[in-house]
Formats: structure tokens, C-alpha cells, sequence
């Protein structure tokens, strides 16, 4: 079996210990992301299964029918519309998904949280310059830093995720708040958070804001300028889901007129996010890009089941074909 592990930016998949389940078979390995279907059809033509890291490369009915051998498509994580079921389950090709894990995103939001609130990377970027205890060249603009204790974690979305965030925030003395669906609000209840009563308020009322969503089309662009607008100016809104759950340029626009004071992102529309991306030249955003599930435990904990699957299909056992199911 010829397999092929697109988009692994910084060569560590072969370093994981569960790569060595692939001992002898024919792996080639892509760091960089191929631009177009020509580029993709020739790298991987004579593939027979594809690993790919979340949705870094998207299989269109174009691309699928261009891949004579393909036989096996492994998703690590869950699935989204980066792939054509339809068109992988005409071609008979199995295609197998991951599980979500919530304990690396989770912890790079609060970590994104903690930076942005305390102004860390602008006090570390300046003391390596020589400026003491400043948080920006000029003086008028090197203001304090912000706490969390006794302020507003507002959540909406209250999965895996949002439920650890949640208690991150319990932790830190916050007051939390949540909003989702009616059986998200009602489980946020159930675990002694306040749910808030609506939208409105959930904005109004945050001081950092969380979006934890799955992108759907009922989520898609869910948040509006109107929303940010109602947002305090030194508030924070965090964004390490999808940025599609915004609509487009309402952030930007929000963050140039002062309400939210700031935002802490790790998704962007267009990815990997070009240099002069108008939102890198904004003081009150940090930025960090896409790293919510770039991390030791969590690749291994995605590609070990992926390479399981592999080794299940070579030897003609049963896989958890999803193409076929749906």
C-alpha cells in the first residue's frame, strides 16, 4: 500500500511513536501544501491512501477522480466538508475519521486568554529590547495589563471544550457565562454556570468571550458586527474554532472602532495567513496560526488511530467507513 501524509508543516509526524506502525510500507511524507489540482494530482496519483491533518487540504469530486489507485482516505480528527463523501463513496473509497480532542485547543485558548489579558508578548518583545515594564514604544499607549478574577468568561458553545473552559475560568475566580443551543444551555446549568438568556447579553455582559462551535451552516457567520458592537471596550474575544463563525471583515471593522478592545485568534479564513493580512497589523490583536491541536500528546492521539486504520485496511479487516454510513 502506497500512502501519503499531506500538509505536515514542521516534519513531525515521522517522529511520533506511533509512525512506527507504518514500519516497511511505501510512506511519503509533504511538508509544504501543493496550490491546485494539477499539484495535487501529481503528487498523488499513484497513492493509495491519503492521512490528512485536519482540513489543511480539501479532496474535491475533481481531485478524487483524478486518483485512479486512491482506496482510502484517513481524516485525523473529525470530518468536514474539506471532503467530498459523495464523491469518495461513488469510487468506492473508504474513508475513516478521528475523534475531536479537547485538551490541547482548551489549553491554547486559556493560554491565549492569560497572553492577551497581560499583555505578555508585547512586555516580552520589549524587554528584549531594553524597555522595562513597557507595553508599547510610546508611553501614552504602554498601558497595564487587564486580570481575569471576579470578570465575565462568556462561552458560547458548551461541548468538550467549552465545558473545560469553563472550569478553567472557575478556577481563575471568573464569573461564567454561557450561551449555545437549549441542551447546551441547560447542561451549563446543570454544572452550576450561569446561561445567559440571550445573544444580546451573552456579548454585552463578556469580558473575554470564547467561541467553541462546530462549523455548520447554521453556524456559519453566526456572529455579526451588531454582536461585537455591543461587546465592552476592554474586552477580549477569542476565536480557536473556525473562523468562518464570523462574518466577513465584521471583526476588523469591530476591533478598528474599539468594541471589543481586543481579540486572541488561531483560525483565519484564508490559511496559512499571508504576512499582510490586514488583522497582523492590528495592536490589539495577538495572533498565533492554527496551533489549537499542534501538540505532542494530541498528534499522537490523532494519528495513531489513523495509522491503525491503515493497518487494518492492508490486512482486509473491517474499517469505520463514514463515507458509506452517511
Amino acid at each position: 500500500m502506497k500512502i501519503a501524509i499531506l500538509d505536515d508543516y514542521q516534519d513531525s509526524v515521522r517522529h511520533l511513536p506511533c509512525f512506527r506502525l507504518l514500519d516497511g510500507l511505501d510512506v511519503k511524507i509533504f511538508n509544504h501544501s501543493a496550490k491546485g489540482l494539477g499539484q495535487l494530482t501529481i503528487r498523488l496519483a499513484d497513492r493509495d491512501a491519503l492521512v490528512l491533518i485536519r482540513e489543511r487540504t480539501a479532496l474535491t469530486r475533481a481531485l478524487i477522480d483524478k486518483l485512479p489507485n486512491l482506496k482510502m482516505i484517513v481524516q485525523t480528527g473529525r470530518i468536514g466538508p474539506h471532503v467530498d463523501l459523495a464523491a469518495a463513496a461513488a469510487r468506492g473509497i473508504d474513508v475513516v475519521e478521528g475523534s475531536g480532542d479537547p485538551v490541547a485547543p482548551a489549553e491554547l485558548t486559556w493560554a491565549l486568554i492569560l497572553a492577551a489579558r497581560r499583555k505578555v508578548p508585547q512586555y516580552a518583545a520589549l524587554l528584549k529590547q531594553g524597555l522595562w515594564q513597557a507595553s508599547a514604544l510610546e508611553p501614552a499607549h504602554s498601558t497595564l495589563g487587564s486580570g481575569l478574577n471576579a470578570r465575565v468568561m462568556g462561552i458560547w458553545g458548551y461541548g468538550r471544550i467549552g465545558q473545560r473552559l469553563a472550569r478553567y475560568a472557575e478556577a481563575f475566580g471568573m464569573r461564567v457565562l454561557v450561551w449555545g443551543s437549549e441542551e447546551s444551555r441547560h447542561k451549563a446549568s446543570a454544572d452550576g454556570f450561569r446561561a445567559a438568556t440571550t445573544q444580546r447579553e451573552l456579548f454585552a455582559e463578556s469580558d473575554v468571550l470564547s467561541l467553541n462551535l462546530r462549523l455548520s451552516e447554521s453556524t456559519r457567520h453566526g456572529v455579526k458586527y451588531e454582536d461585537l458592537s455591543l461587546m465592552k471596550q476592554d474586552s477580549l474575544i477569542v476565536n480557536t474554532s473556525r473562523a468562518e463563525l464570523i462574518a466577513p471583515g465584521a471583526l476588523e471593522a469591530a476591533l478598528r472602532a474599539g468594541r471589543p478592545g481586543g481579540a486572541a485568534l488561531d483560525v483565519f479564513e484564508v490559511e496559512p495567513l499571508p504576512v499582510n493580512a490586514s488583522l497582523l497589523q492590528l495592536d490589539n490583536v495577538l495572533a498565533t496560526p492554527h496551533i489549537g491541536f499542534v501538540e505532542t500528546d494530541s498528534y499522537e492521539r490523532y494519528f495513531r488511530p489513523a495509522f491503525e486504520a491503515i493497518i487494518d485496511k492492508l490486512h482486509g479487516r473491517a474499517v469505520n467507513n463514514i463515507a458509506q454510513a452517511r
